[in-house]
């Protein structure tokens, strides 16, 4: 097992099985599915990115070192969570970008009950990218501690 410590985006406790990017995630076309079809794994509709396309976000640990895309990122992040077809937690290596952050705090402040809260911590190095696999539980403690094993 291994700790790592970020900074708290969106509070919150949780442990889920580990889905790692080493590339960006573009939100809009990783939830498109989720929130325009109906699909309730959140399968990731991203063709560009190899290391989740077609593979359930819903309710997994989604480790990556940021997001890409447009000014929707924020609204897409946000729609997933009240929706209840976001992943347990997003895990970041590098600080999140302000528009997806955004997305997040909304979603933390705005939205009430536990189907619909997504804890998020960022910053957490390049060390967390590169130890973090695949299948590995991952679970978030309070103040952005993250244990992987």
């Amino acid at each position: 097992m291994k700790t790592f410590q970020g900074r708290v985006v969106a509070p919150g406790t949780v442990s889920a099985e580990a889905l790692v990017s080493h590339g960006g995630l573009n939100t809009l076309a990783s939830f498109q599915k989720a929130l325009q079809f109906g699909d309730k794994n959140a399968t990731c509709g991203d063709q560009n990115n190899p290391d989740l396309y077609g593979r359930q976000m819903a309710g997994k640990a989604l480790c990556l070192p940021q997001t890409i895309g447009s000014t929707t990122g924020g609204l897409v992040i946000y729609c997933a969570c009240a929706m209840g077809r976001q992943p347990a937690c997003m895990l970041f290596s590098q600080p999140i970008d302000s528009l997806a952050g955004a997305g997040v705090i909304l979603a933390d402040v705005w939205l009430d009950g536990e189907s619909t809260k997504m804890p998020v911590i960022d910053s957490l190095g390049e060390e967390f990218l590169s130890y973090v696999k695949e299948g590995m539980t991952v679970t978030v403690k309070d103040g952005g501690v993250v244990e992987v094993e």
